[in-house]
């Protein structure tokens, strides 16, 4: 009996990592019935994230209201707990996720204190470890929103305390932490983070982020301005400097925020999810992994889920071999990172919109294909 982990990236707009694992694994068993598959699902940190880690380990998901990207909004949000409870799961993009702000987009406004009342939560549920997703947010504030929730107070020049935005960064004139909940103080927190952005700067959170969140030119300058300010105000009052750390500028500099009020560490999302399922224990007796993107080109590189799949497959000489739509140029490093094999899955030279369509018919007919091949060799 062969084993197999499937473990790929959604295809951005065309096909979810549910659906890739679902078809990859239907193709696996056309083949082989009796072949082991252990499906891993994947996120980014972004939209889905709770749900991913629930395929793919199982656990309870949670659901509460929590403020919502805009103060005085409420929403529902929902949170994983793992591992017997004693992992917790949460997202940004669950309490303040760019889809909620459609057509009211404005990152003067949009507020994290959501994402602090889902780690308080977490924090009293027992677990003693949290992983968060930084992606998808609609927000700027570096975070500060998500440390009000816990008890971290923000005074302006007039003594004046207040909960800042992305708009308001500017009026901080003091820092108080010495109110945070006492819950965080044996946490582990995780932050998932695939940028390296540092907290402000021409390639910052505002500069590069803020267009996308409904910044023109004339406020990404000011939020940006904001988020300098914040740093200094964190460095004096906090003791620690977050500007230049790789991360810090992920979701509106929530990276950031992360690491000064909750004492996260930021570390790459696939390394996260590879060390949530204890992948490198699955792959003991694995014949052969399936990963995947949408495209494999030289950002792929620095270490996403096809490479950081491939690395720890490596130290365990299993294979690894990569279904994606599109195969860029300068890419033959990933085999020295541990991929045994790239294969795109589109079968006819077509425009995008095009392939979009036919895109989870290829994947089928791509694994039957591998499958034919590997079934021959096998017996």
């Amino acid at each position: 009996m062969a084993k197999y982990i499937l473990i790929p990236d959604s295809f951005k707009g065309t096909m979810s990592s549910e659906e890739i694992c679902s078809i990859m694994k239907e193709q696996i068993l056309v083949h082989d019935r009796s072949s082991e598959v252990i499906s891993i699902p994947v996120a980014d940190g972004g939209e889905g994230t709770v749900d991913c880690f629930l395929a793919a380990v199982g656990g309870v998901k949670k659901e509460i209201e929590v403020c919502g990207p805009f103060s005085g909004e409420k929403v529902h949000a929902g949170y994983a707990l793992i591992h017997d409870k004693t992992t917790a799961i949460v997202e940004i993009a669950s309490c303040a996720g760019l889809p909620m702000v459609d057509g009211r987009a404005d990152p003067r406004k949009t507020t994290t204190y959501g994402l602090g009342e889902l780690l308080l939560e977490t924090a009293s549920s027992g677990a003693g470890k949290v992983v968060v997703g930084l992606g998808g947010s609609a927000t700027n504030d570096g975070g500060c929103g998500a440390a009000a929730a816990i008890g971290v107070r923000f005074f302006n020049k007039e003594g004046n305390e207040f909960i800042p935005t992305g708009g308001t960064l500017l009026d901080i004139d003091k820092i108080d932490a010495s109110g945070k909940s006492k819950a965080f103080d044996s946490l582990e927190i995780l932050a998932m983070c695939d940028i390296d952005n540092p907290m402000y700067g021409p390639t910052g959170a505002a500069a590069v982020f803020g267009p996308q969140k409904g910044a023109d030119e004339k406020m990404v300058a000011f939020l940006d301005e904001g988020l300098r300010h914040l740093s200094e105000v964190i460095r004096r009052d906090v003791g620690i400097d977050v500007s230049e750390v790789p991360g810090s500028g992920a979701a509106g500099a929530l990276g950031a925020g992360m690491i000064a009020f909750f004492g996260a560490t930021l570390q790459m999302g696939i390394d996260v999810v590879l060390d949530t399922v204890l992948f490198d224990d699955l792959l003991d007796g694995t014949f052969a992994v399936f990963t995947g993107e949408g495209k494999i080109d030289y950002q792929s590189l620095r270490g996403k889920v096809v490479i950081g799949v491939s690395r720890r497959a490596k130290k365990k000489d299993i294979p690894v071999f990569a279904f994606v739509g599109d195969i860029g140029d300068a890419i033959e490093a990933a085999y020295d990172e541990g991929v045994t094999g790239i294969l795109s899955i589109n079968r006819v030279a077509v425009d995008f919109k095009d392939a979009k369509k036919r895109s989870k018919e290829d994947m089928k007919l791509t694994v039957d294909n591998f499958m034919r091949m590997a079934k021959r060799m096998m017996y």
